[in-house]
């Protein structure tokens, strides 16, 4: 597997943390926001108009969903099962299948630039190097392989002991890419990959299906506290990402948004709400919309 140095030739990197935000631009910040984020960084980055960029992101009790999770049969089910637990629910517009978000996630996305000479390999490879070397002085134990019986499983899954923590994704706008990653730092891992099994199962009721979901088993996963056997919390790994970033470039600056970086997060933020909208409706129907939910439909 390459290293860093090997992927990533820049030596200025832009820190974003915006894991502690309640609103971006006036919008509410939720996942939603977040995608729509990462869009207008990956744009920005694409065109030259920013250095490459590191954000940091968390939000609380969110299940965000794949694409394909929104063709499940039974969707309707599954999402009601999830509201009625406290969770908000989002399709992102990346790769990939559903993950639990809670205060004891860290989401991190690595955005960068001149990605039609970098392949998606070599991006996932990035990332991977890079949450391997913040964690060097704890453990050098962590692989990257699918871990089947997880929830989003991947070619890049990240665990230790064959213990899941970390899933990675990635999305590619023009010349720039954000590469997504959560990382299970603290927190009932058990519980998450619990709520994920249920709703698969309501959702899918074990129909057959084009698509193959997981069939998950939460004995599979586990928070990076739990397998260090270490108390870890998202403010330190917060630390660890910056003491990373300081370690391997020369130069961090911590620009906001400018103003052509808040007009396409705005756009991109209209799209992510219209890729949510039929999510929305399951749960606020529009006036004079009554929705039965049977054991027959799909």
């Amino acid at each position: 597997m390459k290293n860093w140095k090997e992927i990533v030739s820049h030596t200025t990197f832009r820190h974003l943390d915006h894991s502690t935000k309640k609103f971006f631009y006036e919008e509410p910040y939720t996942a939603m926001t977040s995608f729509a984020v990462d869009d207008a960084l990956a744009l920005s980055i694409s065109d030259n108009a920013s250095p490459p960029a590191i954000r940091l992101w968390v939000h609380p009790d969110t299940i965000v969903l794949g694409i394909p999770d929104a063709r499940l049969p039974y969707i309707e089910e599954g999402v009601e099962y999830l509201a009625g637990e406290g969770y908000h629910v989002v399709v992102r517009n990346s790769g990939g299948l559903a993950v639990a978000l809670d205060e004891g996630v860290l989401n991190i996305s690595l955005v960068l630039p001149g990605v039609k000479n970098i392949s998606i390999h070599d991006c996932y490879e990035a990332m991977v190097s890079f949450v391997k070397y913040m964690l060097n002085d704890v453990t050098d134990q962590i692989e990257a392989y699918e871990i089947e019986d997880s929830y989003c499983p991947g070619d890049f899954d990240l665990s230790i002991s064959g213990r899941k923590f970390a899933g990675i994704s990635q999305r590619r706008i023009k010349d720039g890419a954000a590469i997504q990653i959560y990382l299970d730092v603290e927190g009932d891992s058990h519980r998450r990959a619990s709520l994920i099994r249920e709703f698969y199962r309501l959702s899918k009721k074990g129909e057959q299906t084009k698509f193959d979901y997981p069939e998950i088993n939460p004995e599979v996963m586990g928070s990076l506290s739990e397998l260090l056997g270490r108390k870890m919390t998202v403010g330190d790994m917060k630390q660890r990402v910056h003491r990373a970033l300081e370690d391997l470039n020369d130069e961090i600056v911590t620009d906001d948004f400018s103003v052509k970086e808040e007009e396409t997060f705005k756009k991109r933020m209209e799209l992510m709400k219209k890729r949510n909208k039929d999510i929305a409706e399951m749960l606020h129907p529009p006036a004079g919309d009554v929705r039965t939910i049977s054991s027959d439909q799909g």
